[in-house]
């Protein structure tokens, strides 16, 4: 547990090293719709993954992999110059943690705030705008959702702003209900 905290703690340095000199640029939409794909390259490549993840691959490889991912996606110079250091100091492992992170600088500075909603079925656009709605109102700011869909949950909703979380899954009132007859 600790130590995903010190990537987490990393994961925000390097996200504010990569917001402010974005900013300082004016590439930080560039740069945010960069990390959002490579969030989604990774959502949808175990390899990806497995590469960032793995002490197995040396700092030099895993450079040479994003490198070469950032010029076949044609990401901005600013977002493959930041891969490259990220991945020559070693700290490859904590793309998701510094792209997480760099989309909450991102949303705070538009006055927004971030949130991953995630259901056992698809939102319907009404229950997405009534989602946002309810958002909006409980956190006085526009929320940015990011819907997920687990199957697991098998019914309700688990929302995450920040360290807050609602989880108002099925499968944890299941779970808890479990847990009242095992005391019982």
């Amino acid at each position: 547990m600790a130590d995903d905290s010190k990537v987490s703690n990393v994961g925000g340095r390097y996200a504010q090293a990569l917001f402010d000199l974005a900013n300082d640029e004016k590439k930080l939409s560039a740069v945010e719709a960069d990390l959002k794909a490579l969030k989604k390259m990774s959502a949808d490549s175990k390899d990806l993954r497995s590469l960032l993840a793995s002490p197995a691959f040396s700092a030099d490889d895993k450079g040479k992999a994003l490198a070469a991912l950032g010029a076949k996606a044609k990401l901005n110079p600013t977002t493959r110059k930041f891969l490259g250091l990220l991945a020559a100091n070693g700290r490859a492992s904590a793309l998701p943690a510094v792209i997480t992170a760099f989309e909450a600088l991102a949303a705070d500075a538009r006055g927004a705030i971030s949130a991953q909603v995630t259901t056992a079925v698809p939102l319907t656009p009404t229950q997405s705008k009534g989602v946002a709605a309810a958002l909006r109102t409980a956190l006085g700011k526009d929320p940015e959702i990011e819907t997920r869909v687990d199957p697991a949950l098998l019914g309700g909703i688990k929302v995450q702003v920040g360290s807050r979380l609602f989880d108002a899954s099925l499968r944890s009132k299941l779970d808890s209900l479990k847990f009242a007859l095992k005391r019982a």
